[in-house]
């Protein structure tokens, strides 16, 4: 496909998703109806694609409109390209430019969230959240995140894990988050298909969510559970340290693939109800569903799609899972509570409430992580009750 041909796929599906279907589908659907696009195609229009949902609403003021056209046409304008070499009409390129569409708008004197990217009623969110770090987290969030990987402690070394990716044409660094944490430097695209990641010696991890693992303190032999597991990729981080872990999940299909990364991991997790295989855990721990708004520029669909209703809904189930989580843990044990947002309401504050109703639990530990640190944003607080207290 030409350049041109790219733009065209990437304005239809857009249109698409202004239309009201996810991102991710309709690319999906894109690929399947247009086998002739090799590989290399079909990650330009996704690179396209997913630059213009991150930058929805500076990319529609540049180009003129929230189309698939204006964000196709606002997303060369702020890359410093010239369209008219692109939008030329010829066979499969976008139309030429109206006049209408020659008028450039200046960014500059749009207001602060439009410039930032972020619906209106978030951004006082972020700002009271933040405050002097606001701007730069909001940028951080228009573009696309690094690839990290989580170096399986329990079968190989950081080094040696770099050495083998490296021998499969995959660039790493040392990331300063976690002792765990590589960032992937090239050959990205190639981690799926490596020998590495097939052994079990990497996952896929944020960084910052390693850290948010390494925070928990976890011994060899401690039972741990992790109520809200999803995936899994925090299970098997705490396996990998030597936990007993058993792995819940409201929604069991999330967790589907975890037995097979945990063989491939070489590491064994429970799968089971909280109560199951007994209460009296050392650690429970759970990353509770919430906004998503720390990995925003992975999942920017979630920037868009969040409304005020649904974050009061996600923060009374935050709570309800506060209280939940207590009632497994042996007396004398620790809770951990934590979310990939960066909103205080969904962090701190329900920490706060949380000891107001429980007071035999004290806060010993907290820690936010922005993307300003490298990884995604996080938040984690560490509680803890004295033995005599349950």
């Amino acid at each position: 496909m030409t350049p041109a041909a790219r733009l065209s796929a990437a304005i239809e599906i857009l249109d698409n998703w202004l239309a009201g279907a996810a991102p991710e589908q309709v690319l999906t659907r894109w690929g399947r109806a247009n086998r002739y696009a090799g590989s290399k195609d079909r990650a330009a229009i996704r690179d396209i694609v997913y630059d213009a949902v991150r930058c929805r609403r500076s990319f529609a003021t540049l180009g003129g409109g929230e189309t698939g056209r204006g964000l196709v046409l606002g997303g060369l304008r702020a890359a410093g390209a010239d369209p008219d070499g692109l939008f030329t009409g010829d066979r499969f390129a976008p139309s030429p430019l109206t006049e209408e569409e020659r008028t450039v708008l200046d960014l500059r004197n749009a207001p602060p969230a439009v410039r930032l990217d972020l619906p209106d009623w978030v951004l006082p969110l972020m700002q009271d959240s933040l405050g002097a770090d606001c701007e730069a987290v909001a940028h951080s969030l228009r573009h696309r995140a690094p690839v990290f990987l989580r170096v399986n402690t329990a079968k190989v070394s950081r080094a040696g894990a770099q050495a083998a990716l490296a021998d499969e044409g995959i660039g790493t660094t040392e990331h300063t988050l976690s002792d765990t944490a590589l960032e992937v430097t090239s050959g990205a695209r190639r981690v799926h298909i490596s020998r590495v990641y097939q052994d079990g010696l990497v996952e896929l991890q944020d960084a910052a969510s390693q850290a948010v693992v390494d925070l928990l303190d976890v011994t060899p032999g401690m039972r741990v559970l992790d109520y809200c597991a999803g995936g899994g990729g925090k299970a098997l981080a705490l396996a990998a340290q030597g936990a007993a872990v058993t792995a819940h999940d409201i929604d069991a299909g999330r967790m589907r693939d975890l037995p097979e990364r945990a063989r491939r991991a070489g590491v064994d997790i429970d799968i089971s109800a909280p109560g199951q295989s007994g209460d009296g855990f050392d650690l429970v721990f759970a990353d509770a569903p919430c906004s998503g708004s720390g990995s925003w520029r992975r999942a920017p669909q979630g920037k868009w799609s969040l409304t005020r209703d649904g974050l009061d809904a996600l923060c009374l189930m935050q709570a309800t899972i506060l209280d939940e989580i207590a009632d497994h843990v042996r007396p004398g044990g620790r809770i951990a509570y934590a979310t990939c947002s960066l909103f205080d309401e969904e962090n701190m504050s329900q920490i706060k409430a949380f000891v107001a109703r429980r007071p035999e639990w004290t806060l010993t530990a907290s820690r936010r992580f922005t993307p300003l640190d490298g990884g995604d944003g996080f938040f984690v607080a560490i509680l803890e009750t004295s033995p005599g207290t349950r």
